[in-house]
């Protein structure tokens, strides 16, 4: 198990003090780093989330080329702007306008949209304009990579330090941890000999005792390094996230678990028991704590895509149970805004009905066509076959549903 990130959650402030709460803020990241590593964890980034873009403090055009190169300075490897807040029907959506140009003029720093809140609606407008962002970032960067870095975001509270989900709440300063996890979940399902340990209970005691070990040790390291810059502790986000290697997907754990080739009959069922794996276990969470299904950063999956053995509707469905949704999906080129749209929709329904965080990263390949290979050159990344998709979306429900 790795450590994906120490995140670090900050009111950027005005201009005047911002270079000085982002190295404070770097101090502490480098803090957290040093002391988890001593307990024997690598930790693969350190990285800064700000307040939602939409109280950004000035022209986020402007202030984001300035905030990243001040982050550089400070040690972290990436930033997030945060999302705009587009969870209400009358919210602010002007800044959506900003987010291609954002994410087109750095390489380093994230972007989310909020469509949906908890306890509140879907914000239709927002969910559309979302879709056309997604498609013209996807054409106007190499192979639509700029995606990597923009989710929308539906449920999603403040302090999950994954990106692109992460934001600060505005109160006093946070840290949290992300964790790459996956590798447990497979090592939990491989072992054993006898029936009673290859059982499927035996497995998830294996996982909920390591889960509940690698939390402890983080929690004791992390607790006096917030205490001591002024910090908060918001938790760790133990989601099964993958690396692109066999022996660290979550594509693997399901097979280890007993389902012939993920995307088989019984994968949601194992998604569903790795999920409650994590529900089970005691530990202080934030984030989603879920199973992520990333396609291109998992290189199980990324070969089942090759095998077509699931689609965007299956990832839908298992995004009911595994508690993170649709990540780096790769789509045909010439895929619509309207069927973006629609699928936008369908993820955000199902974290509010679910009342769960979901996160989109959806990936458009400009020339690419449903069956072909992806053809990424990026360390994170394995490359699978790009979905198909159904070619229709909802025009007329937006249509109907928009002021």
């Amino acid at each position: 198990m790795k450590i994906r990130s120490v995140t670090c959650f900050i009111n950027v402030g005005d201009p005047a003090t911002q270079a000085e709460r982002i190295h404070g803020a770097g101090q502490a990241a480098r803090e957290a780093r040093i002391a988890l590593q001593s307990a024997g964890y690598d930790v693969q980034t350190v990285r800064l989330a700000t307040q939602p873009l939409t109280f950004l403090p000035g022209d986020p055009l402007q202030q984001a080329p300035y905030l990243w190169t001040v982050c550089a300075e400070a040690g972290f490897d990436y930033l997030s702007l945060g999302p705009v807040l587009a969870g209400e029907p009358q919210a602010d959506l002007s800044r959506l306008k900003i987010i291609p140009d954002l994410l087109r003029t750095t390489d380093a720093v994230f972007a989310g949209i909020l469509v949906a809140s908890a306890g509140g609606d879907l914000n239709l407008a927002a969910i559309r304009h979302t879709a056309r962002i997604v498609r013209d970032i996807a054409h106007t960067t190499d192979q639509g990579f700029g995606n990597l870095r923009l989710a929308l975001l539906a449920n999603v509270g403040p302090h999950a330090p994954f990106f692109p989900a992460a934001y600060h709440d505005g109160g006093p300063p946070a840290l949290a941890v992300a964790v790459e996890a996956a590798d447990l979940a497979v090592a939990a399902f491989s072992e054993g000999t006898s029936s009673e340990g290859d059982s499927l209970d035996a497995g998830q005691k294996r996982l909920i005792a390591a889960v509940e070990q690698a939390a402890g040790q983080i929690s004791s390291r992390m607790g006096p390094v917030a205490e001591r810059h002024g910090y908060r502790f918001a938790g760790i986000d133990f989601s099964l996230a993958p690396f692109p290697e066999v022996e660290r997907s979550i594509g693997t754990a399901v097979e280890r678990i007993g389902v012939d080739r993920f995307g088989a009959p019984g994968t949601l069922f194992a998604i569903s028991l790795l999920t409650d794996c994590l529900r089970r276990a005691r530990y202080p969470h934030c984030g989603f704590n879920g199973v992520m299904l990333p396609v291109l950063e998992d290189a199980t999956l990324a070969a089942r895509s090759r095998d077509r053995l699931f689609t965007v509707n299956d990832l839908l469905l298992y995004s009911a149970v595994c508690g993170t949704g649709l990540d780096t999906v790769p789509l045909p080129g010439d895929i619509g805004e309207d069927e973006l749209a629609g699928i936008l929709l369908d993820l955000a329904t199902l974290a509010l009905r679910l009342d769960k965080p979901l996160t989109a990263r959806l990936m458009p390949i400009p020339g690419a066509r449903a069956g072909d290979r992806t053809r990424f050159d990026f360390a994170y990344f394995a490359n699978g076959q790009v979905l198909d998709t159904k070619g229709v979306g909802s025009r007329g429900l937006f249509e109907r549903g928009l002021p």
